[in-house]
């Protein structure tokens, strides 16, 4: 099946380097990006960020980092701020870190990151002497005194980890604080601490083809007035495999998108209680065609659903 890299040849034009972001491509990216408001603040970020999974951990844990450089370069280029990453996801979390200090951008960034020591198994108990490690290694990695966000990691050991996270945002040296899940049977416990703990965030799983966050959980958030963070909007490479070389519809112009990967983000960015989207990618060139998801308008409710029509039209991959 083709690749994003592929999509993106067909969707831009075949005259496009996606090497490295060209002259084109940098010139219509002028409008400003959309913000949100943190609901328990009311600071504006960024309606997309970036993450730091899947491709961009392989390549930092590779010899040759100066792609990543460039994303990270090309974030705050372009206007963008919030960075997602975990202790988990490889080198990420230091590579980017030392990036950062190199290029003289770590004040400029948002930083996401998490912690578990309790790992992915209910009811598993974190050490808390292992956390507050973890988190420790996390601030030195990031370089900063005050980290913008921790979260507590896929649930684990939420009284224990949740609780460490709570003591440091009371010390000043943590901004916000919440938990993720990306796992549907998760789901339950995710609405249970929602309801019951006083937290800034979520992370969660949402993308055209996976809206169960859409039946509970959002409205949720938007009603106890927490944040989402979005996670693997592309659902990894599942919807770059339904589309294959179709050419995008033409009345994705109506909400400016002008790519699939725009397309796809749009539907996620325009529901109303996310936050920030955060896809991640170890392309400068990817990096700007995702951010231009967050400028120009979003689709409307009528719109949604027929971009939902068209994603299920097609082939499951």
């Amino acid at each position: 099946m083709p690749s994003r890299r592929d999509c993106l040849k067909l969707t831009l034009g075949a005259g496009l380097s996606l090497a490295l972001p060209s002259a084109a491509l940098l010139a219509a990216t002028r409008q400003p990006l959309l913000t949100r408001a943190i609901p328990s603040s009311g600071q504006q970020l960024p309606l997309i960020g970036l993450g730091s999974s899947a491709t961009f951990s392989q390549v930092a844990r590779s010899e040759d980092i100066s792609a990543l450089r460039e994303v990270l370069r090309t974030l705050i280029d372009q206007g963008g701020k919030v960075f997602d990453t975990a202790p988990s996801y490889g080198a990420s979390e230091e590579v980017a870190g030392r990036i950062a200090t190199e290029l003289g951008i770590t004040d400029e960034i948002f930083w996401a990151t998490k912690v578990n020591v309790a790992g992915r198994e209910p009811n598993a108990q974190a050490d808390p002497a292992a956390a507050r490690a973890q988190i420790e290694t996390s601030f030195e990695r990031i370089g900063k005194p005050v980290v913008d966000l921790i979260q507590v990691h896929n649930l684990g050991d939420v009284p224990t980890q949740l609780g460490i996270l709570r003591g440091l945002k009371e010390a000043g040296r943590v901004r916000y604080v919440g938990v993720t899940s990306t796992s549907k049977p998760a789901y339950p416990r995710l609405i249970e601490v929602m309801q019951n703990e006083p937290i800034d965030f979520i992370g969660v799983d949402y993308a055209i083809d996976n809206r169960d966050v859409e039946e509970t959980i959002l409205p949720l958030a938007a009603e106890r007035g927490i944040g989402v963070l979005v996670y693997v909007p592309f659902g990894r490479t599942r919807l770059w495999n339904r589309v294959g070389d179709r050419a995008l519809p033409e009345w994705a112009a109506e909400f400016d998108a002008t790519t699939w990967g725009q397309f796809f983000l749009k539907y996620v960015a325009a529901h109303p209680a996310v936050t920030c989207v955060t896809p991640a990618t170890s392309r400068a060139s990817n990096l700007i065609d995702n951010l231009g998801a967050g400028r120009g308008r979003l689709p409307d409710a009528a719109q949604r659903q027929r971009m939902i029509e068209l994603v299920e039209s097609l082939p499951a991959a």
